[in-house]
């Protein structure tokens, strides 16, 4: 086999190059893959002192979560980089961060 057939399907992005969507003031979100099954990936960037406006919800599948940066609050605790979360459906949180983060999001059914 060689390295272009094992790499058939692999699809790759940069950080760099996927758009950015300011969802809220300060909280910047960019896709990096979405999968024919419904599937995403993101990275979503929090500037300091920024919260989340409202609730959100995970719907219609989990939200998995990886610290890259930073430290995360989802209202309840902190999260300091390196933290794994996942949040099963119909769960939520506040997301916000005192100190900016980056996290890593994945949803494995959209």
């Amino acid at each position: 086999m060689t390295t272009e057939q094992g790499m058939a399907g692999y699809v790759w992005s940069t950080l760099q190059d996927a758009p950015v969507r300011e969802l809220f003031p300060g909280i910047h979100l960019r896709p990096l893959w979405e999968g024919g099954d419904g599937a995403k990936a993101f990275v979503l960037q929090m500037d300091p002192n920024t919260c989340w406006e409202g609730v959100d919800v995970h719907a219609p599948g989990p939200e998995e979560v990886f610290v890259v940066s930073g430290t995360f609050n989802d209202g309840e605790r902190d999260y300091p980089a390196g933290s794994f979360i996942h949040a099963p459906a119909g769960s939520w949180h506040v997301p916000q961060t005192t100190t900016g983060c980056t996290l890593f999001l994945f949803y494995p059914e959209g």
